[in-house]
């Protein structure tokens, strides 16, 4: 499923138009970015928890010299999901 695929399934489920799920559907993900690039975790009960984790600097190695390379300390955005999710997914 691609975006324009779930804004179909938001405006078919909710009957508002796509114009008006488009406008929803990005508001919800612009905000759950903002919240990110703040630090901030969200948390959706009973989904999961989108925040964001923090990577260490480390040395790595290129894999066609074989030479030690430097990889510099990230912040990358993730997500948990919840338990109720887990066993949706799972079938249970």
């Amino acid at each position: 499923m691609n975006k324009s695929d779930l804004i179909a399934l938001v405006a078919d489920k909710t009957g508002s138009s796509k114009a008006e799920a488009t406008t929803a559907l990005d508001a919800v993900l612009d905000g759950i970015a903002d919240q990110l690039a703040d630090g901030n975790s969200v948390v959706l009960a009973g989904f999961g928890t989108f925040e964001t984790r923090a990577r260490a600097a480390r040395t790595g190695r290129n894999p066609q010299t074989g030479e030690s390379i430097d990889i510099a300390a990230s912040t990358s955005a993730a997500f948990k999901p919840a338990a109720a999710l887990k066993r949706r997914v799972a079938g249970s």
